[in-house]
């Protein structure tokens, strides 16, 4: 028998150490934008990336990462959140990190692929019954009843 359905708590565990680490880590980028870089610094960064609308897109980051970072720890609007800083990690990937190889040492995409990898898993299954959104909207699904399969 499977460990997630012998302990059905397992997975909701496992999807709330992700979205806890995940939250903590979107949430010191977007701090660090806001407060050590600030708009103007990280809209000039953009611009010599050649990222298109260089403010618009650095406040997105900002935000998306802040606020993204917070509503995983919480567990709220996960789904919404965990897209939103999908499509961030896309454009760091696609702007930044693409032509930079694999290794992130070297500037390459290993750490933005497992940050958008992580946030596209949440997105689709969203925050666990560890959560505001399961307070909210009642938690998961009830899986349907297995059935019995005769025994010979």
């Amino acid at each position: 028998m499977l460990p997630a359905r012998r302990f059905p708590v397992l997975p909701d565990l496992g999807l709330l150490v992700g979205r806890l680490a995940l939250g903590v880590i979107m949430i010191a980028h977007g701090w660090q934008k806001l407060t050590d870089v600030g708009h103007a610094g990280v809209t000039k960064m953009f611009k010599g990336l050649d990222i298109p609308l260089p403010s618009v897109s650095a406040a997105f980051a900002t935000w998306v990462e802040l606020l993204g970072g917070v509503a995983l720890v919480a567990g709220v609007l996960v789904p919404l959140a965990g897209l939103l800083l999908a499509v961030d990690m896309a454009g760091a990937f696609w702007f930044v990190h693409m032509d930079q190889g694999f290794f992130s040492d070297k500037g390459g995409y290993e750490f933005v692929l497992i940050l958008g990898a992580t946030s596209l898993l949440f997105a689709l299954a969203g925050a666990g019954r560890f959560s505001v959104d399961s307070l909210l909207f009642g938690g998961r699904r009830t899986a349907a009843p297995e059935r019995e399969t005769a025994r010979v």
